[in-house]
């Protein structure tokens, strides 16, 4: 079945897009400093659906997403929840990058960005690599 056969894959996608329309004053900042491989030639999509979650920015290349966190994620069960997501990504083979909405600057995403690239750069693709 693909996705927009799918009733609730169809409405992660629509909320995803409503999310896109309605972004916070964060998240458009960090679109205007991430889009168009601004920032280190690195593709990002934004309020992206993925593994049925949405996630605030997804860099497919590197399998790293990026959220970004204002207020309401220091609320226990929020922080809580924040947690439990980024385990199940991270589960996934995913890279999980947080960062407070006040700290969103071109010169933070960039540190940001590149600490987490020199800590863990992405496996090769298939075919490529040693092959001994």
């Amino acid at each position: 079945m693909r996705a927009r056969d799918d009733p609730i894959e169809r409405g992660v996608v629509e909320h995803a897009r409503d999310l896109r329309s309605h972004p916070a004053a964060a998240e458009r900042t960090a679109w205007r400093l991430l889009r168009n491989r601004r920032m280190l030639g690195l593709k990002f999509r934004r309020q992206h659906p993925l593994k049925g979650l949405i996630v605030d920015f997804y860099c497919a290349e590197q399998r790293l997403v990026l959220e970004i966190d204002g207020g309401v994620h220091d609320r226990p069960a929020q922080a809580e929840y924040d947690r439990a997501r980024t385990t199940w990504l991270e589960g996934h083979g995913l890279r999980v990058l947080r960062i407070r909405s006040r700290d969103v600057s071109r010169a933070r995403l960039e540190q940001l960005l590149r600490h987490e690239l020199a800590l863990r750069p992405p496996s090769p693709h298939r075919g490529e690599g040693d092959r001994g």
